[in-house]
């Protein structure tokens, strides 16, 4: 019975992969395809959770596979399910059958057909691999590629500007928001001193004995959980993003945005309930953020323009009350409250077209002006107020800029000397002699190796940091991102002995991914006779297919997408920082963040957007 487990995941890479070998212009095959791949889900789903349900639901956990293990540290691919498990499955699959089924019509003669089926089976097979996750190792990587596909669906419309520019705003919430996955993972590593499973977290007894000699530990754990769920699921200060990605298709933005990616950070808190429910700080932390979410975002949804936007906020809202059933214990009623939502958000934007239509008609037909007289009382002020604050959407998108987009663009003029010249003659040697210090003549003082390893941490954070802010050259921006990646490497290798074979590792994917992004940046500089800046959108995909998906790999292989050996390399990362070392994990964990962001951006402002050819066009000039 726990192998029909596998099926859930293999059923959609198998899909995913064989519609990737399909050639564009066969819409029935690649419609079929996806419908066969999701439908055939659903069959087993119907059939293995009733058999389930007979044996009186056990709690199923099966430790599939170690990929990479040494001494101290072990990285192995683990799946669980319960209850949580078998409701996110159910309503997921039958959701994901509907809008396949739906959206064979819908985007029938798109230009990007298969894209949108491929990205929607890659979707499904990174929400299948999180709700079933065992340990937050397995987590992050569904987590990761629900990510992605959110970046790829939303900027699916990838000639146009809106789109993409949203897309990279979507994708940089959800890479702050894993800033808290990461940390979580760290501390975990250390609080438990293994790689702990969700299941062994339902142990009460377990929990109690080690949170009772690291109470602050579990609440630092509980709150970066807290950060990445609110990040996920839209609620404050987080909630603006929830709108901006309905600049994808409908289906798209039913499945993703109304009724499955978005309720991720309920379900994370569901998962993880069993260690910060006896935390009552946490437990009033996410109830006060539920509520006050719900309260906002419905005052927000009341005053938008566009029936989509009006859809997000008000499911941004039910999630609010969600987190707060979840925070007082009402863990099956969240369960019933996320199917509920689920199934009616989806069924409100799926008919959403429609129902512009309709009320186009009856605004134009059925007008009556408001008559009322403006009453000048405290009453009518504090109401304009709150309806000038609701549509200014409470001010959300400034709150985020002013607190991380701000900093960093601020540092732009500081640091003009990490230039082209300088990377080359003096940054490239400096690693090579703190490479040389740190394998064979290290300092013998503690100390001094982890004030160290927190300059060059530092120092790599710098780097990724101008990469963000780098407008003129893309090739400067991809070498400063790459290089970061052995500083930190060697910064590890001055705090804790990161090993040879631990650097093979993670070094490995960054040298690959690195060098064959530069590749593609060279070869598109050779083709276009002038340098690539990003100070703007070029959208060469359509001259560049295959360098622009070749790009798209290496930047995913540079951020630490789950495909290569970089993303295992950051996890063995973290369990080289010690618990007493917070400077050092949140400068590493950061500079990982804005490496994903930075990359992305590279390649959404390279590939993606208006081309000047196609919207632009010269006029030609006759004699």
């Amino acid at each position: 019975m726990e192998n029909t487990i596998h099926l859930f995941i293999v059923i959609p890479l198998v899909g995913f992969i064989t519609s990737l070998l399909i050639p564009y212009k066969g819409e029935a095959l690649i419609s079929k395809v996806a419908f066969t791949a999701v439908g055939l889900n659903l069959m087993v789903c119907m059939a293995f959770i009733p058999i389930w349900a007979i044996q009186r639901f056990p709690a199923l956990n099966i430790k599939d596979l170690s990929i990479y293990q040494t001494a101290n540290y072990d990285f192995f691919i683990d799946f669980y399910f319960d209850e949580v498990s078998a409701i996110y499955l159910l309503v997921g699959a039958i959701l994901t059958f509907l809008v396949t089924i739906y959206s064979r019509y819908y985007l029938h003669r798109e230009s990007g057909y298969k894209r949108f089926f491929s990205t929607i089976l890659f979707f499904y097979l990174g929400f299948n691999i999180t709700i079933l996750s065992g340990n937050f190792e397995t987590l992050f990587i569904g987590w990761e590629i629900l990510g992605i596909s959110s970046f790829l669906l939303i900027a699916f419309y990838r000639n146009r500007h809106l789109p993409v520019k949203n897309a990279v705003k979507v994708f940089t919430i959800y890479r702050i928001g894993d800033v808290g996955i990461l940390l979580a993972i760290w501390m975990s590593h250390h609080l438990w001193h293994e790689n702990i499973t969700f299941q062994q977290l339902t142990n009460y007894e377990l929990v109690q004995k080690v949170l009772s000699s690291h109470y602050s530990l579990g609440i630092f754990i509980s709150l970066m959980i807290l950060i990445a769920a609110a990040a996920k699921s839209a609620q404050l200060p987080f909630s603006a993003w929830l709108p901006r990605a309905m600049e994808g298709p409908t289906p798209s933005s039913a499945i993703f945005y109304g009724s499955l990616s978005v309720h991720i950070g309920a379900f994370l808190l569901m998962r993880t309930f069993p260690f910060w429910e006896h935390q009552f700080l946490i437990r009033v932390l996410i109830g006060g953020l539920g509520l006050s979410t719900t309260v906002i975002t419905s005052l927000i949804a009341r005053v938008q323009p566009t029936i989509k936007s009006q859809i997000a906020y008000a499911s941004a809202a039910q999630i609010g009350i969600i987190f707060f059933e979840i925070a007082i214990g009402l863990e099956k009623l969240a369960l019933f409250h996320f199917a509920g939502n689920a199934f009616f958000r989806t069924y409100q934007l799926l008919i959403s077209p429609s129902v512009v239509t309709y009320l186009i008609r009856e605004q134009f037909y059925n007008f009556v002006p408001d008559t009322r007289k403006i009453k000048n009382n405290t009453y009518q002020k504090l109401r304009n107020t709150i309806y000038l604050l609701s549509l200014k959407e409470w001010h959300l998108d400034s709150v985020i800029f002013r607190f991380f987009f701000k900093p960093l663009k601020k540092t732009r003029k500081v640091l003009g000397f990490l230039n082209l010249k300088n990377l080359l003659y003096f940054f490239v040697p400096l690693y090579l002699g703190g490479f040389y210090f740190s394998y064979i003549n290290q300092p013998a003082s503690p100390e001094i190796r982890y004030y160290l390893a927190v300059g060059i941490a530092f120092l790599a954070l710098l780097m990724v940091v101008k990469a963000f802010n780098e407008r003129t050259s893309s090739r400067l921006a991809w070498l400063l991102i790459a290089l970061a990646h052995f500083f930190i490497d060697l910064s590890i290798t001055f705090n804790d002995q990161f090993n040879a074979e631990e650097t093979f590792v993670y070094l490995s994917g960054v040298f690959f991914s690195g060098i064959l992004g530069y590749g593609c940046l060279h070869k598109i500089k050779a083709f276009e006779h002038h340098g690539i800046g990003l100070n703007q959108f070029h959208g060469l995909v359509h001259r560049y297919r295959l360098i622009a998906f070749l790009f798209l790999l290496s930047s995913l292989g540079l951020a630490g997408f789950p495909i290569t050996s970089t993303f295992f390399g950051e996890d063995i990362i973290l369990t080289h920082i010690h618990e007493d070392q917070m400077v050092l994990a949140f400068i590493v964990a950061l500079t990982f963040i804005i490496t994903g962001i930075s990359v992305i951006r590279i390649y959404a402002r390279i590939f993606l957007g208006p081309h000047i050819q196609f919207f632009q066009e010269k006029p030609e000039l006759t004699a």
